[in-house]
């Protein structure tokens, strides 16, 4: 047989399998099974450069359906990707095989100290209804108005307040998922389940793990401290472990003040140097914009100024004040206490991506977007950017969370060659990795770093 014979063969068998299990996920699905070609265009894309056609698209409407997927997908041999919303940045949505959408789990129950949601919950919804109760989940990803907290969870997401709350991980309680086999578990009740990850625990090298605050890579076994702790090991694993139907989360009572001071620094290195020490203030937030994302801000600051910090505190504010002036090396622009201004303010980080996106007209590939740096290492970790942009002749935007050490690089490239690419990131990540840092700390994996 020819090799031409051999690959018409491979394919014919392929589509044979495709229409089989196509045919046996709508006769067995009582929510949507869907393989239309604009549907599937659609998922096919995320908010990264990247294009994978699914082969087939499921909407489950019960738990009963996302077991049956997963029992169908393992007869017929291919992969099953859950999908939350499609804002992430790296890919971790797309697939061949199945997609899984699981807009439907969208329940909300509030508890005491916690409340229970389904995967496919609105983050933005979340923080309307506990809006209301006083109380908020602190995770707080830029695109949180329009995330999922399934891929929240997926991704161990953080965003600005981290610093003080921490991450997706350190506020979850309890996971319910389906795994590989089909089995429906609760972590951290299921016990023989949960023994199995702890001992795993017992393997590993925990000095080996990244020496930051936040960290999105790999599977978080450092992270369990007993049995109780074993449902973090779904946090952050990207759907690759189980796919979560739901979630009990921890939330806290919304703080009652707020102040947010604007500093600027006429040197990134300046501003990295004065984030240790303004850190051991323990502020809410401390997040760093460079001067192109400051040219977006409907506000006049001093010429010199190359860069600002967005400093908040949300509690022992009047002792706080007089403290921090005698730390801070910059120059305070502005102290804001009324809640609607502190918003309008957070706004303008938050667009960060968009400002960058307008700058950078064509889709470049998100490699090294999201390194963390134990937080003494900043400064490092910018003279290691400049070297980058003059070894290779590019230009950088910088943005990020710099009270943890995560910044967000978007590199402009005049030759968008996959080779240079992966050159910068092999460099950028040997040196992350020699700080003690992570090469992704809340974005995820996905196809950009697998």
């Amino acid at each position: 047989m020819s090799m031409r014979d051999k690959l018409l063969k491979n394919q014919t068998s392929r589509y044979s399998n495709i229409s089989k299990l196509q045919k046996s996920l709508k006769k067995t699905i009582t929510g949507n099974v869907l393989w239309d070609r604009e549907i599937v265009n659609y998922y096919s894309v995320d908010a990264s450069v990247y294009q994978i056609i699914p082969d087939v698209v499921v909407i489950p409407k019960n738990e009963r359906d996302v077991i049956n997927v997963v029992k169908i997908a393992r007869k017929y041999k291919v992969s099953v990707t859950v999908r939350g919303t499609g804002t992430g940045l790296v890919g971790s949505a797309l697939n061949s095989g199945i997609i899984i959408d699981l807009k439907k789990f969208d329940s909300i129950k509030i508890q005491k100290n916690n409340v229970k949601v389904g995967a496919g919950t609105s983050k933005g919804n979340l923080d309307k209804v506990l809006e209301n109760k006083s109380k908020f989940f602190p995770p707080s990803p830029s695109v949180g108005p329009y995330c999922s907290v399934g891929g929240m969870i997926g991704n161990n997401s953080s965003g600005s307040r981290s610093l003080k709350y921490g991450s997706t991980i350190d506020n979850i309680e309890k996971i319910t998922f389906v795994d590989g086999h089909g089995n429906k578990i609760t972590l951290p009740e299921n016990k023989e389940y949960g023994s199995k990850i702890f001992k795993l625990t017992k393997k590993i090298d925990i000095e080996k793990f990244p020496k930051v605050t936040k960290n999105s890579s790999g599977y978080r076994l450092d992270s369990i401290k007993s049995i109780r702790d074993v449902h973090k090991i779904i946090v952050g694993s990207e759907g690759t472990l189980g796919i979560v139907l739901s979630a009990n989360l921890k939330i806290t009572s919304i703080p009652n003040n707020r102040v947010l001071l604007i500093v600027e620094y006429q040197s990134e290195n300046e501003a990295a140097t004065n984030c240790s020490q303004i850190a051991n203030t323990f502020p809410t937030a401390i997040e760093f914009v460079d001067k192109t994302i400051m040219k977006n801000i409907n506000h006049r600051f001093d010429k010199k100024s190359k860069c600002l910090l967005f400093v908040e505190y949300d509690s022992e504010i009047k002792n706080i004040q007089k403290r921090i002036k005698k730390i801070i090396t910059g120059k305070i622009s502005k102290i804001i206490q009324n809640n609607p201004d502190i918003q309008k303010w957070w706004k303008f980080r938050d667009s960060s991506l968009y400002y960058s996106s307008k700058v950078i007209k064509n889709k470049t590939l998100h490699v090294i977007e999201d390194a963390t740096v134990p937080i003494e290492r900043l400064p490092e970790l910018f003279s290691l950017i400049k070297k980058i942009n003059q070894k290779f002749h590019t230009k950088s935007i910088a943005y990020g969370h710099a009270g943890n050490g995560n910044i967000h690089i978007r590199l402009i490239l005049k030759k968008k060659k996959i080779s240079i690419i992966k050159k910068i990131a092999n460099e950028y990540f040997d040196n992350i990795i020699k700080m003690g840092g992570t090469i992704t700390g809340e974005h995820g994996d996905g196809l950009a770093r697998s």
